[in-house]
Formats: C-alpha cells, structure tokens, sequence
C-alpha cells in the first residue's frame, strides 16, 4: 500500500492544493502534516498574532480533514527530522510540499530534499500553489535579466499568462494508523494578542472573499483607498497563510469582471512580483534591494521618536489613528501602511528595518517578501522609481478620510474634532486639545523633509 506525505507549510487549505490533490490521486494513504518549526520559533517570527492564527487555521484544517475521514498530524522540532520520521514511520514513498521563496525556504527545502533521499525516498515540491505564478515565471526579454525590477512591464507579462484551474478539495483523505500527534495549538496559548485580531481559516477565509466579491468587489478601484470606509478585502492575513488560494482569488474576481475586479487582480499581482524579487535576491529581507548610501538612524538617535510612532503618538492623527488600528487588529489599511512608513523613513529619517520589525511583530500578514519589500518601497531603497517620494500625513489625510472618521475612531482624544479639522489639530481655537490629552506633532514636516533631502544628498 502506497503513502504519501503532504506538509503543509503556509498552504493551510484544502481547496485548490496541488500536492494534496498528487498525493490522494496517487497514493493510497496520505499523511497530512505540519510541524510547529523550532527554527521558525528561535527567529521571533512566530509572534503571538500569527500563532493565534496560526493556531485558527490547524484547527480548522483539522476539521476539515476529518470530514473527510482523515486528521491533521501535528509534530513540533526541526522539520526536516520530523518529516523524515513520519516518512520511516509511515514508511512513505515520498513527500510533497509547496514551493517557498524565501531564503529559509530555500534551506528549508534543501535539508529536507537531502534528509529524505538518505532514507531513499522522493520529495516533490510544487509551484504556483502559494504565489498565482511562480517566481520566474515569466522573465524579462533580455538577456541575463532572471527578475523583473519594476512592477509595470511585470504586471503586463504576468497578465498574459494562462493560470491553471483551481481544484477542488479532495471527496475523502485516508490516513494510515499510526503516527502520533501532537495536540493541535490553541489560541489562547499564543501571548499577547492584539485584541481585534480576526478569526483564521480556511471556512473563515472562503466566507470572507465571498461576502466581499457580492458586496465589495464592484467598488473595489473607487472605495480601496477609502480609510474610513474600510471597503479592502482584508484577505491578505489569509492569503499569508494560504487558507484561500491566490490563483483561485484571481480566477473568482476575473469571472466577475468589471474595474473592481481588475483593480483587485493588479494588487494580487503585486503580491506575485515581490515573491519574484525576493526569490531572485534573497538578501533583500535585511539589506538594501537598490542601495542610497543613507546613513539612517536608529534607536540610539531616534529612541523617542520611534516610541512615539509605534504608540500612535506622533501628533499626526492619520498615522496615530494607522498604528492604534494596527496594534488592535493586528492589521492596518493599506493606504495607513504607506502612510506610516513614508513617515517614519523620510520624516523622521529612521532606518526602514525599524518600522518593518515592529510591522512583523504585529500584522497577521507579516509576509517576508511584502512587509520588507513594501518597506523598501516607501523608504526609496527598493524597487520604487521616484525613491525620493515623501507622503505628507496632512494631505493624505485630508484625501484619503476627508471626513476625518477613521482618525475619529481610532483616536478617541479626537473624537470632539469634526470634519476634515481633525487632521490639523494644533490649527484649532479654543476646542484644541490640550497636550497632555494628545501630543504636538513630533516634528514640523517642511524640517522632515529638508532633513531627508540633506541626508539623501549627502549620501
């Protein structure tokens, strides 16, 4: 009798998975698997938002399985150890996975390659499960180019590109007796999570994008920039952990048509593009993807200041309400991230792996390849063209929440301020907030940016 392995790593479904849909063909039995990654745990990449996620979605998977006739086994330690265990013990044919594009992945694949081919046994890994197009995919025409650099002529290859059917979940998963199971984790076990942090899974994760594209989708290219009306999908915590499949997303938002549709597959593209920049340079998780020679300042210089942004004190109410929204939920609107981080990088002039590490440790969707690359984006080093763009806090305010609601709603001290005065609230007359109550801004913004473009000219 044949088995299978099929580890799970950040494919935490069971429609449209690719190695899951091989195995059940193939093989009689299937060995449904995650391990809980030591290594992932020694980084501090596994913080107490994403494990309460995390922890949401095995559940769920588990779950879903055993309708099936199946279950989720759990194993915790190094990965590479525990699959090749479940694979002796099971004595499995092989194991199939989901192609990763980080540089861990990488490793993580290639141990686990070398582990299993000791035993003698195959280890397939699958493309276009976790991104809708692999990462070199599609290519530039020149020669020598192994990644595209600018987003536009990407978007444009990459929409030429015929994407597979998704699949649909598996009628029935047979697992052989035997391996042992850890107990599945729970939320209540992951720490200090953010209280408004959103329910994870694959049912929770399916029922979202449906509500969306009957109700969002439509007015998705007007209304997505539209802080207060929060009109995003707000499926990127389960796109991060892949409980819905990108490629069934695009597939789902293109059958029903229209700008909303079009505008939405754009932002899943970027997704794409940013797997394909990190898969092609690695380093740029920590490094400079297109260095500027800045010479930015840290918590030794700017300890203050970096207090101040990542507590939602700055005195600009549309980055304050963006952090506070981020620290509840566990999640910021996208517009919000751009605004922060456009802030803390040519306002305040604070190294960009600062504000990507407080990201990390917070949002639910802290993907490497986004949340480093967006970063580097903003802070001119990455694949931005104008690397010297600055977003004014007051005018992005006054255009993305003219009314001033969504800086009402996540800062109370404000809450008295109507209309659009809210952005500029030490302007105000006798109803202005006294500074014990909410601060001054940190830094007048004409010296921000002339600190910037000294620095940058320096550099």
């Amino acid at each position: 009798m044949s088995v299978s392995v099929v580890l799970f790593t950040s494919d935490l479904r069971l429609h449209d998975h690719p190695p899951l849909h091989a195995a059940v063909k193939e093989s009689d039995e299937v060995v449904p698997l995650f391990v809980l990654d030591r290594r992932i745990e020694e980084t501090g990449f596994a913080a107490p938002n994403r494990r309460a996620f995390l922890a949401d979605c095995l559940r769920d998977l588990d779950a879903g399985l055993r309708e099936r006739g199946g279950r989720l086994v759990v194993r915790a330690g190094d990965v590479a150890e525990e699959v090749g265990r479940i694979a002796a013990e099971t004595d499995a044919d092989d194991v199939r996975m989901s192609a990763g594009v980080s540089a861990y992945a990488h490793a993580r694949e290639k141990r686990l390659r070398e582990a299993l081919e000791s035993q003698g046994r195959r280890l397939h890994v699958h493309d276009a499960v976790v991104t809708a197009v692999p990462p070199g995919g599609v290519v530039p025409s020149g020669a020598g180019s192994d990644h595209f650099a600018v987003f536009t002529p990407y978007f444009r290859r990459w929409s030429e590109k015929s994407l597979r059917d998704p699949l649909t979940a598996p009628r029935a998963v047979r697992v052989p007796d035997g391996p042992g199971s850890l107990d599945l984790p729970a939320r209540r076990d992951a720490g200090d999570v953010s209280p408004g942090l959103t329910e994870g899974g694959e049912r929770a994760g399916r029922a979202r994008f449906a509500a969306w594209r009957r109700a969002g989708l439509a007015s998705y290219e007007e209304l997505h920039d539209d802080m207060a009306g929060d009109a995003t999908s707000r499926l990127s915590p389960h796109i991060h952990f892949g409980t819905v499949s990108v490629t069934e997303l695009i597939h789902g938002a293109r059958t029903a048509g229209g700008p909303g549709a079009e505008a939405f597959v754009r932002q899943l593209c970027w997704r794409d593009f940013h797997h394909q920049v990190l898969a092609a340079r690695p380093t740029a998780s920590h490094a400079d993807y297109r260095p500027q020679h800045d010479r930015w300042r840290g918590e030794h210089d700017a300890g203050e200041e970096i207090r101040a942004w990542r507590e939602g004190r700055t005195g600009y109410p549309v980055v304050d309400a963006a952090m506070r929204q981020l620290a509840h939920e566990g999640w910021m609107h996208n517009r919000g991230r751009l605004l922060t981080a456009s802030f803390l990088t040519k306002t305040l002039y604070v190294d960009w792996r600062v504000g990507a590490a407080h990201f990390r440790e917070l949002l639910v969707d802290g993907d490497i390849a986004n949340n480093q690359l967006n970063w580097q984006w903003m802070a001119g080093t990455g694949t931005d063209s104008r690397p010297n763009r600055v977003l004014n806090p007051v005018i992005q305010g006054r255009r993305y929440d003219p009314e001033g609601a969504y800086v009402r709603r996540w800062v109370p001290e404000l809450a008295g301020i109507q209309g659009s005065s809210v952005h500029e609230p030490w302007k105000l007359g006798p109803e202005r907030p006294s500074s014990e109550t909410y601060p001054e801004p940190l830094v007048d913004l004409a010296e921000g940016r002339a600190r910037f473009a000294e620095a940058r000219a320096r550099s």
